[in-house]
């Protein structure tokens, strides 16, 4: 009996299998194949032999009925539910975390990582912005990292409150937007709730995943189950474009672009790799096929505004209206219609003869008092929008902070729309210094000659949130209260455009991010490394120690480090920066940073403190070091984190190789583990344990002016003294390198 279920499942698999070959060569001649239900346009599709195109990486998986297209790369795959080409937008379907209290007592828990390693090597594969980040359950807190984001929430359930079907802010469902630009990322789900083996609960699973914004609506029946409504997968959005060019680019290669005719080239929204194409203005098809863009016949899908009298002509790529013989005008509704020639001109002679004088005046009159009337017009409802940008973007709030006396006039300069337009040449693309997750800077020249780099969020015509607000008024207030040349003086700012504009300071040099890992830029000498490093650490101790209100920068990484043309470092981007009061030690906040550079103490506690600081520091200091990115995806499991391969070597006297071959060559043997024992201390696990900034910048400050013995104490106490046979960094080849030989040992104070 098995023998036989087998035996028709196979001819049923081969019927089907003849009847998607047959319906592909006499319906889809353009190879827009179907694999089961799914169409697969080209250029996911070949347009040779009707094969699935290997490029995109999907295959068509024929052992399910019907089959499903499978999307992936090595061990990680996923299902994909529909690939559209006119947004370009294709939907698969991802694994849902969870984690549930078992009858037993023991709790299941599953997270999945692995699922979008495959995401992590299709940056032209981004999750859209049209997903949100999910967390269900009680007491739930669920939490989602990637290169450039990371974020979470928590969801609860009251006793005297019960969840509401269809309503998602907290209370055993929360949400979160997605950022653009995000195509790698982890998530973790956690139920603090305390249970015991006897416990009966009610609520036993927490769940967190992305999900496409439409295909998830909250209900109190997902609380009650050990999964989701029978499922473990729910689909999500993800972006696409083809190649890794922009346009302007592509369009020179002629042999590999792929916007046919009657089509047109279009970047993507996000701010990523490859391009997109499109059909144009009347026209419809696959715009990536020859000729697939083909003429839309308006007239006779009668989607035109002739009027009833007129003639419907179908142009190519577009249409006419024909008035009948006897009438004028161009037979649209919305045009000049149909008007007959007869009445006309007998209206005409009439008024010409009866107002032949007055209607000259009268039509001069009407001329200028309408022209008049529309620049008022348009200059008030300008004026109105600009107050409305004022208000949406903190405006107000501003005026409140100069009324209280925390910023003066003289701190920041309102800048307006036209000044920073005329400043950037109406943002000509020519002008761009640099794009990042925020969206573009450009550089612009003030009336005065001056240099100014001027912030432009990738956000138009879009509705700030009140958190948004407050962040961007957090960046405005910290700038102006501090006071340090290496920080980015912040000039001023822009309220009149649907986004805030902020300007500062031009920094010529780029990021310090380029300088170590742009393989076109010359290596950074050791010097130039130890002193940024001081001067990064002298920045962190002013904002911690000095400032008139402690701040934690919060971000501090290696493409928020500018470099002027001397190489001294100026640091960026307080967006994310929080006022500390002097009575508070710590604050809880959601978890914001980079992953790589992240505290982990702050990331398992949401307990914010200077020390959080002090360990993204510390990887930025063996980034300077090693010359490495802080998370290498090419690296085995064990050593993608740059900080724990770091700590692991200098733990098994392997410093010299991850140090970078210049640094090992320029630099001495004491300074280097002095320095590499610092970026150490820096990265302990436990925050309390690590040294302060204040202490870290004498430290460094110390190394690059003080010479003394060849052993220095680190903050524990414990005299840290180096072994003879460990003293040369490049082992047998130490005595050939005199740069390392000659120089005289060195130490630096402990700053206990």
């Amino acid at each position: 009996m098995v023998l036989q279920e087998k035996l028709l499942k196979i001819l049923i698999m081969s019927i089907y299998f003849i009847i998607q070959i047959l319906a592909t060569e006499v319906i889809h001649p353009d190879c827009e194949e179907y694999c089961g239900n799914v169409r697969i346009p080209y250029p996911f599709g070949t347009k040779e032999g009707c094969f699935l195109y290997s490029r995109f990486n999907i295959t068509c998986n024929y052992t399910s009925i019907p089959p499903k297209p499978i999307w992936g790369l090595n061990s990680t795959r996923v299902e994909v539910v529909n690939i559209s080409i006119d947004d370009a937008q294709m939907r698969i379907f991802i694994p849902i975390v969870s984690a549930c209290y078992m009858s037993n007592g023991t709790t299941n828990s599953s997270y999945s990582r692995s699922s979008y390693d495959i995401i992590s090597t299709r940056p032209s594969f981004p999750f859209s912005p049209r997903n949100r980040f999910f967390g269900v359950g009680c007491n739930n807190d669920a939490r989602i990292m990637g290169l450039d984001v990371s974020m979470g929430c928590e969801s609860t359930c009251y006793r005297d409150y019960e969840p509401t079907d269809g309503d998602c802010t907290g209370n055993g469902c929360c949400q979160i937007s997605m950022p653009s630009r995000t195509y790698i990322y982890s998530i973790s789900v956690r139920n603090y709730t305390i249970r015991t083996n006897d416990t009966e609960t009610e609520y036993p699973c927490s769940f967190a995943f992305v999900a496409a914004d439409d295909s998830y609506n909250f209900s109190i029946a997902d609380l009650k189950g050990y999964d989701l409504r029978g499922t473990n997968l729910v689909p999500s959005v993800l972006d696409w474009s083809v190649g890794n060019q922009t346009c302007e680019e592509a369009v020179k290669e002629s042999t590999t672009y792929l916007c046919s005719s009657n089509s047109f080239c279009k970047n993507p929204n996000y701010d990523w790799t490859g391009y997109l194409c499109q059909c144009s203005p009347g026209y419809r098809g696959n715009p990536y096929l020859p000729d697939g863009c083909q003429d839309v016949n308006e007239c006779m899908e009668s989607i035109h505004e002739c009027v009833s009298i007129s003639k419907c002509v179908n142009t190519d790529g577009g249409y006419n209206c024909s008035c009948p013989k006897g009438y004028l005008g161009d037979g649209r509704q919305n045009g000049e219609r149909c008007i007959g020639v007869d009445n006309a001109s007998t209206n005409l002679e009439v008024i010409l003869v009866l107002h032949k004088t007055r209607v000259g005046v009268a039509m001069v009159v009407v001329i200028i008092g309408s022209t008049f009337l529309f620049w008022g017009l348009r200059k008030r409802k300008l004026i109105k929008l600009k107050e409305k940008f004022f208000h949406q973007n903190g405006g107000f709030l501003l005026q409140q902070l100069v009324e209280q006396k925390e910023l003066t006039s003289h701190m920041i300069k309102i800048f307006t729309a036209e000044e920073l337009q005329k400043a950037t040449k109406n943002y000509d693309d020519s002008l761009i210094a640099g794009r990042g997750g925020f969206g573009t800077v450009y550089k612009g020249t003030l009336p005065d000659g001056s240099l100014v780099a001027i912030k432009k969020s990738k956000q138009t015509d879009i509705d700030i949130d009140e958190a948004q607000v407050q962040q961007f008024i957090s960046e405005v207030v910290i700038l102006c209260q501090v006071n340090n040349r290496n920080i980015v003086h912040m000039l001023g700012c822009c309220l009149e455009t649907p986004s805030p504009i902020l300007v500062y300071e031009f920094v010529s040099n780029g990021t310090l991010y380029e300088h170590l890992h742009d393989k076109g830029r010359q290596s950074l000498s050791w010097e130039t490394r130890l002193k940024i490093a001081t001067q990064t650490a002298g920045v962190l101790s002013y904002l911690h120690s000095q400032a008139v209100t402690p701040i934690i920068h919060r971000d501090i990484k290696s493409t928020n480090i500018l470099l002027d043309e001397n190489f001294n470092a100026k640091v960026s981007d307080f967006g994310a920066s929080k006022l500390i009061a002097s009575n508070e030690m710590q604050v809880y906040t959601l978890v914001q940073g980079t992953l790589g550079y992240l505290d982990p103490e702050y990331l398992q506690t949401s307990q914010l403190t200077e020390k959080s600081d002090v360990y993204s520091f510390g990887v930025l200091l063996v980034e300077l070091l090693t010359g490495q990115k802080v998370i290498r995806f090419n690296k085995p499991e064990a050593e993608r984190s740059l900080a724990n391969y770091f700590l692991y070597a200098v733990q098994e006297n392997r410093l010299v190789e991850v140090l970078e071959p210049r640094v090992v060559e320029e630099g001495s043997v004491e300074l280097l583990h002095a320095v590499a024992d610092i970026a150490r201390f820096c990265l302990r696990l436990k925050g309390e344990e690590r040294p302060s900034m204040k202490q870290v910048a004498i430290e460094l400050e110390g190394l690059r002016n003080m010479r003394v013995g060849g052993h220095f104490s680190p903050w524990n106490g414990e005299e840290l003294h180096y072994e003879e046979e460990s003293v040369s960094l490049l082992d047998e080849g130490a005595e050939n390198n005199d740069s390392i030989r000659n120089q005289d040992a060195m130490s630096i104070p402990t700053g206990r």
